[in-house]
């Protein structure tokens, strides 16, 4: 701004004071205002020509049309990064809670709705076993472990102890229903075993 003056002298019997900073007003500055875009300087001027001042100040001078489109869109959000609804851009882990699969819902209030943590569960279990090539006695073997993917190993090995502490035969008397569902469970572990084996080293 032309009318803008160089900044004066410290006021000796008012440290905090200084003059207006318009070219010939003597009045005191009070009213802070920026001298540029950054906002990182300001000039102090008095309330008459502090409105003079705004009313031609324009944040956005210098900028092309394309420029100030760009800054209105980064400053709507507040300069975070944002994505579409359903986007796969982030990590399942970074996505936002109702598009992850673990989301808990005890209540099951999202049943029937885009919210239904089951039916993601199993769409989410389905594209597992559809990306790493399960086959359709290995998703057999997992409806025998009530399991979902994706599942590692370990997370196999410890299903499969649990069901043989609480079907083995012994702890049923030896009852032949506990000998044949133990032998359901054996081969299941089997098959699926030698199938995490098979996935994890393709």
């Amino acid at each position: 701004m032309s009318r803008v003056k160089a900044a004066a002298p410290l006021n000796r019997a008012n440290p905090g004071a200084c003059p207006c900073a318009w070219a010939g007003c003597a009045a005191e500055g009070v009213y802070r205002a920026p001298q540029d875009r950054t906002l990182t300087s300001y000039v102090k001027f008095c309330l008459e020509h502090v409105r003079q001042y705004n009313a031609k100040w324009d944040f956005h001078i210098h900028m092309s049309p394309q420029d100030i489109e760009a800054e209105i869109r980064r400053v709507t959000t507040w300069d975070r990064p944002t994505w579409p609804l359903g986007s796969n851009t982030a990590t399942a882990k970074k996505a936002r809670p109702w598009t992850r699969a673990d989301i808990k819902d005890p209540l099951d209030l999202g049943s029937g709705t885009a919210f239904d943590t089951k039916q993601r569960k199993r769409a989410h279990a389905k594209s597992w076993a559809e990306d790493v090539g399960l086959k359709s006695e290995e998703r057999k073997a997992l409806k025998v472990f009530d399991l979902e993917g994706p599942l590692t190993l370990a997370e196999l090995k410890n299903r499969y102890k649990a069901l043989v502490k609480q079907h083995h035969p012994d702890k049923h008397g030896g009852a032949k229903d506990a000998e044949a569902r133990m032998k359901t469970i054996n081969s299941a572990y089997q098959v699926l075993s030698a199938a995490l084996r098979r996935t994890s080293k393709a």
